[in-house]
This record gives structure tokens, C-alpha cells and sequence, in this order.
């Protein structure tokens, strides 16, 4: 991040709002008599990536925590990845070698899903399948103290339909953690239509406890972060369709503020990641507008990223450096002709417009609705979990500074052009004709 004395005047406004929206997003509709529960022990089902980070988190907070997976195999990786993590901390100097050992001395392992019965808090963090997560619900039902509080670390899915597996919705809640989350600070604490005040208020509290800035949500197809991720991610890839090369997007994305450019980010993720569910989901979507199956072909022809080698970019052995590739950029080219479409020179200044205010209209549905509280939760979801530069503010805040009249102009614009996805919301409309502001609802 820029030092004070480089600051523009803007960007320091932008920061000090950031500071602020932060604080902000402590404040939730619960009773100020509401108090947390008490969480002196956590289980946590899955021993993954993601489960083994929240175990990580946890016990960095002074948690105990069982950590439970379906098979000796899983679990033993799990603890191993866990060992790893912290000896990498202790070689970097971020950790001591006491501090390590407490920790791990804080993580018991086991394959028995009954051995959730001491928790105050067990949190699932297994694939992001209804089906399984349903099924470990029905169990934790049986197993869990009366009490406990069964969080989903779903990305996306629909909380209801876990939580009436159970016959305790109130205790269900979405806990949406950030991977590695161990490092990652944000936390989106997601309620459900029957979740209780109290499991709501002790979700926030971790999340503060563990370091982390928690943000309330309603349940909505990816929460807030998600939500407006998915247009970003869809815009991307659009203009790549239109007449951009990935490194033309990437270099905008960068110059704008961005760390990385997103086919950057595809590439270092892995662009397998979804790879099941986009496929199971391309049989029944509706066929009235336009869909982005670009990087599913890249996964069937084993461009996997940097873990292949090639990706969006090419990577040479050892070395994470994105380079451009004639052979992929070919490809791409001739798949524009094969849907039709006639490529054109794309400006910077569309590839930020269009990843941008895809993502400001979806957050004045998000606000409309409900989901998001305040138009500065989903700046700080966006500046914490998602690398959106700080120095802007947030999307919504940036919306702001370009005023939202001109925002609308030019969504109208995309909307004639472009159709289905780029229909304004009713919010931003209102707020347009209105000389209104996001920061002002």
C-alpha cells in the first residue's frame, strides 16, 4: 500500500473510508441484550485445505478444536498440511517454535462424527455439494450438544435448505471463510431465514476473536462476495470473447490497483477449480443469454495453470512469472470467429468499465434486497476478500466518486448492447434520477 505522502487527497478519502466501513460492519440488526455464546471448544468437519486453515484459525485464538474428515487417509493429510503451515511459519520467523507446539497441541484429530459432542461451535467445511453438506447436517442434528452452533462454510449455497435438515435451524448459520484462512480476514456470517439473534452475534464475535473482519449477509447465490464476483469474473471473460487478450485485461485490472490481473488469479488457483459443478450446472441453465465456457475448455485441454504449466499463460519451471502464449491467444482468436463474433481493439477504459459496474449494479440488488446491510459491507468484503485496491474505497464507493447518473448511462448502454446480465437495478435508477448515493442509504 501506497505510504501517507504518496497519497492523493482521493485516496486518502478512500482509505480513511475503508478504516471506517470496517468499524461499520460490527454494527447488525440484533438486540443490543442479544449476547454471544460462549465457545470454549470447536469441531471442525473436513480436514482440507479450507478445514485445516479454519482449524488454524481457531486454535490461533486459543480454541481447541477436533478436527474430523471420513477417513484416516484425509485426516492424516490434513494434520500433516496443518505441521507444514506452521513449520513454514517458524523457518519465516512469524512463529516460535512454543508457539507452535501449543498450537498443534490445541488440534485434536479424529474420523468419528460423533466426537462433535464437546463443541460449542462446529463449523463444516467439506465440498460444496447441498447433497453431503445435508447429509453431515442430519448427523451433526444427532451428535451436537443441545446449544451448539452448526456453521456451513459454504460459498453459495442455499443455508435454508441446509438448516431444515435439522430440527434446530436457529443454530444454523453460513460461515464463508476466505481461503487460506488461516491468513485471510474476512469472514461473511451468513443468516439464515431461522437463524437465531445470539448464533448470529457469536459467529461476529469469532470472527473478531480469530482476527478476522466479519460481515453480516442474508442468503442469496454467493452471499455478497460472490455475488458480485461472478460478474466480474463473467465481464472478464466476455471481453476476452469480444477483442481482448487476457494480458490486455490483466494490465488494466493491474493499473487500475488490482495486485493481480484475474487470469492471473485463474491460473494460480487452478482453473479446474468449479470445473464439476459449471459442468453439472451447463445442462439446465437457461439458454436466453450469453454464458462464458471459455475456461472450461481450457481444463479439457489440461491448461490447468501454473500447476501445468500452462494456463491463460505459459510458466516456465520454477517460476510463477505469467508469459503471454501465441498458441493460447490463437486459440482464442478462432474461437471468437467460431461463436460469431467479430473482434475488435477493446480501450482500458472499457475492460474497467465493464468489470467494474457489473459489479456496482449487483451490489444495488444485494442492497435492495436486503442481503448486503450497507453499501460499505460490500466495499470492505471487496477491499478484504477479494484484493479490490483500497486506494479506490470499494466498488461501491468508487460507484460514488463517478457518480452514479454516469454509472447508469452507461449500464443502460451495456444493457442495449449486451442484454440479459447488464439490466439496471432498480436501486441504482432511483438513486441516478435522484442525484443519490450508495453512502447515503
Amino acid at each position: 500500500m501506497s505510504t501517507p505522502a504518496e497519497l492523493t487527497p482521493q485516496e486518502a478519502a478512500a482509505l480513511a473510508h475503508v478504516k471506517a466501513a470496517e468499524q461499520a460492519a460490527a454494527q447488525i440488526p440484533v438486540a443490543a441484550a442479544v449476547k454471544p455464546r460462549d465457545i470454549r471448544h470447536a469441531a471442525v468437519i473436513g480436514a482440507g485445505t479450507m478445514g485445516g486453515g479454519i482449524a488454524m484459525a481457531l486454535v490461533a485464538a486459543g480454541i481447541p478444536v477436533t478436527l474430523i474428515d471420513a477417513n484416516d487417509d484425509g485426516l492424516a493429510r490434513g494434520l500433516a498440511r496443518i505441521r507444514d503451515n506452521y513449520d513454514g511459519s517458524v523457518k519465516r520467523g512469524k512463529l516460535d517454535v512454543a508457539t507452535r507446539d501449543e498450537r498443534l497441541g490445541l488440534i485434536t484429530g479424529s474420523t468419528s462424527i460423533a466426537d462433535v459432542k464437546d463443541a460449542d461451535i462446529i463449523i463444516e467445511a467439506v465440498f460444496e455439494d447441498l447433497g453431503l453438506k445435508q447429509g453431515i447436517f442430519r448427523e451433526l442434528d444427532l451428535h451436537a450438544r443441545a446449544g451448539a452452533i452448526l456453521a456451513t462454510n459454504t460459498s453459495g449455497l442455499d443455508i435454508n435448505e441446509i438448516a431444515a435438515v435439522t430440527k434446530r435451524p436457529q443454530d444454523v448459520v453460513g460461515a464463508h471463510f476466505f481461503s487460506p484462512a488461516h491468513v485471510m480476514r474476512l469472514l461473511e456470517v451468513v443468516r439464515a431465514d431461522k437463524t437465531s439473534d445470539d448464533a448470529v452475534a457469536t459467529l461476529m464475535e469469532l470472527g473478531r476473536r480469530m482476527g478476522k473482519v466479519s460481515v453480516y449477509a442474508r442468503v442469496y447465490p454467493g452471499f455478497i462476495g460472490n455475488a458480485l464476483f461472478r460478474n466480474y469474473n463473467r465481464e472478464a471473460h466476455f471481453l476476452v470473447e469480444d477483442g481482448a487478450l487476457p494480458h490486455e485485461v490483466d494490465a488494466a485490472l493491474k493499473d487500475f490497483g488490482y495486485a493481480m490481473g484475474i487470469f492471473a488469479v485463474h491460473d494460480m488457483a487452478g482453473n479446474d477449480v468449479g470445473y464439476q459443478t459449471r459442468k453439472a450446472q451447463m445442462t439446465t441453465r437457461a439458454n436466453d443469454r450469453r454464458w462464458n465456457d471459455l475456461i472450461m475448455k481450457l481444463v479439457e485441454m489440461g491448461r490447468l495453470g501454473q500447476k501445468s504449466g500452462k494456463g491463460w499463460y505459459r510458466y516456465e519451471a520454477g517460476d510463477r512469472t505469467p508469459h503471454r502464449d501465441p498458441e493460447i491467444e490463437q486459440y482464442i482468436v478462432d474461437e471468437s470467429a467460431r461463436m460469431g463474433i467479430a473482434r475488435r481493439p477493446i480501450s482500458r477504459d472499457e475492460i474497467i468499465k465493464r468489470c467494474m459496474y457489473g459489479m456496482i449494479n449487483e451490489g444495488a440488488k444485494l442492497l435492495e434486497q436486503g442481503i448486503a446491510l450497507r453499501a460499505s459491507d460490500i466495499d470492505i468484503v471487496y477491499v478484504t476478500g477479494y484484493g479490490f485496491p483500497a486506494k479506490r474505497g470499494g466498488p461501491m464507493y468508487y460507484a460514488d466518486q463517478i457518480g452514479l447518473a454516469n454509472v447508469y448511462r452507461d449500464i443502460v448502454r451495456l444493457h442495449e448492447e449486451y442484454g440479459y446480465w447488464w439490466k439496471p437495478a432498480p436501486l441504482l435508477d432511483k438513486l441516478a434520477a435522484s442525484n443519490g448515493r450508495f453512502a447515503d442509504l
